[in-house]
C-alpha cells in the first residue's frame, strides 16, 4: 500500500515513516528542504520536494503518488515561536492543512487522511476538567493553539461536507531521539550533554519547572497515528497521550539520574511562557477501546534515548570541528 507523509523529514515524521516501512508500506514524503532526519534511510523512500502552502506545489505531488493513506505531519510545532510570529505559523498550519486536504478531495483515489492536531488547542483546561477527554472544549491560548484547532475543525468540516475519510489526532507532548532542543527535553538533554563534554559551564537554564505535562515517546506516538487511520471512525478524533502527568521537575531530576555531572540550575525567564497551563493530562480511553493501543515505552527510557542521542550530537559536532 502506498501512503504518503507530508513533514517526513522531522521528528516525528521519520519515526513514522521508519515505522511504516517496517509495516510494509511503500511510503512517499514531501520534504521542504533536504531530507533531514530520514537521510539514512531515504533509497527505502521516495521523497518529492515541494512547499506545504502552495497548492499546485502540494496537488502535483499527490497526482503523481496517488497514496492510499496520507499523514499530515508537516506544521510550524515551536509553541513560542507563534507568539514570536503569528501569521506564519497560522498560514503555515492552516494552509497547508487546507491545501492537503483539497488536493486530496480532487483526487479520483479517496484516500484516508489523517489530521494531526494538538492538545495545545484545548488550551485553558480547568482542573475539574481532567483528564482531558475529546469532548473538552477548546480555549487555546496561543497563536499554535489557534492554528491546530483550525486544522482539527477543517478535518472534520471536510469529512462532514464531503465524506471524506478524514480521521484526527490530538497528541499530548510527546519526547525522543531527533527532536530539536527547542522542546524542553532536548533542551535540557542537549546542555546536559554539552557540560558533560565540557563545552558549556555546568548551568542548565530551566523555564517553568512546575507545569505538569502528558509526555509520550513520539515511537509510541507514530504507532498511534498508524492504527488510528487504518482502525479508526472516519469523522471521529482520538487524544494519543500517557494519561499520566509529570512534572517539567520531574524531567529534569529524570535527566540528571542519568549524569554524573554537577550541573547549577538556573531559571531563565526567555523559557518561560506568556501563558501557560498548570497541569494537562490526556484521557486517552477511545483511542485504546477503538485501537487497542497503549503506550509501551517507559518514560525512563525515552528520558534515557533523548540524552543519549544528545551525547552522540555533541561528539558528532565537536569531533568534526
Amino acid at each position: 500500500m502506498r501512503v504518503f507523509i507530508t513533514g517526513i523529514s522531522g521528528f516525528a515524521g521519520s519515526f513514522l515513516a521508519e515505522h511504516l516501512l517496517a509495516n510494509g508500506y511503500e511510503v512517499w514524503g514531501l520534504v521542504h528542504r533536504g531530507p533531514g532526519h530520514v537521510a539514512h534511510i531515504q533509497t527505502q523512500l521516495t521523497l518529492r520536494q515541494g512547499d506545504i502552502t502552495d497548492f499546485e506545489s502540494v496537488y502535483a505531488v499527490l497526482a503523481e503518488c496517488r497514496p492510499a493513506r496520507i499523514y499530515h505531519l508537516a506544521a510550524q510545532s515551536f509553541v513560542p515561536r507563534s507568539w514570536e510570529n503569528p501569521w506564519e505559523t497560522l498560514e503555515n498550519n492552516i494552509r497547508g492543512q487546507l491545501n492537503v486536504l483539497e488536493a486530496a478531495r480532487r483526487l479520483d483515489s479517496a484516500p484516508r487522511i489523517l489530521v494531526v492536531g494538538s492538545n495545545e488547542a484545548y488550551g485553558r483546561v480547568q482542573p475539574n476538567e481532567l483528564p482531558i477527554s475529546e469532548t473538552t472544549p477548546f480555549r487555546p491560548i496561543s497563536p499554535y493553539g489557534v492554528s491546530k484547532a483550525t486544522q482539527d475543525l477543517m478535518g472534520y468540516q471536510y469529512w462532514a461536507t464531503y465524506g471524506m475519510h478524514v480521521v484526527r489526532v490530538r497528541p499530548f507532548n510527546h519526547i525522543g531521539p531527533r527532536q530539536s532542543a527547542q522542546f524542553v527535553a532536548a533542551a535540557f538533554a542537549s546542555q546536559l550533554a554539552e557540560i558533560e563534554a565540557g563545552v558549556r559551564p555546568p548551568v542548565l537554564y530551566v523555564g517553568n519547572l512546575d507545569a505538569k505535562r502528558d509526555f509520550s515517546d513520539v515511537r509510541d506516538v507514530v504507532r498511534a497515528y498508524h492504527l488510528a487511520l487504518e482502525e479508526g471512525t472516519a469523522g471521529e478524533v482520538y487524544n494519543v497521550g500517557s494519561g499520566e502527568a509529570r512534572s517539567v521537575q520531574s524531567l529534569l531530576d529524570t535527566l540528571l539520574a542519568f549524569t554524573s555531572v554537577e550541573v547549577r540550575v538556573e531559571r531563565d525567564p526567555a523559557r518561560m511562557r506568556p501563558s501557560d497551563i498548570p497541569e494537562v493530562r490526556a484521557d486517552i480511553r477511545k483511542i485504546q477501546a477503538t485501537t487497542g493501543w497503549a503506550p509501551e515505552i517507559p518514560f525512563e527510557q525515552s528520558v534515557r534515548d533523548v540524552l543519549d542521542y544528545w551525547r552522540q550530537r555533541v561528539r558528532a559536532r565537536f569531533h568534526s570541528s
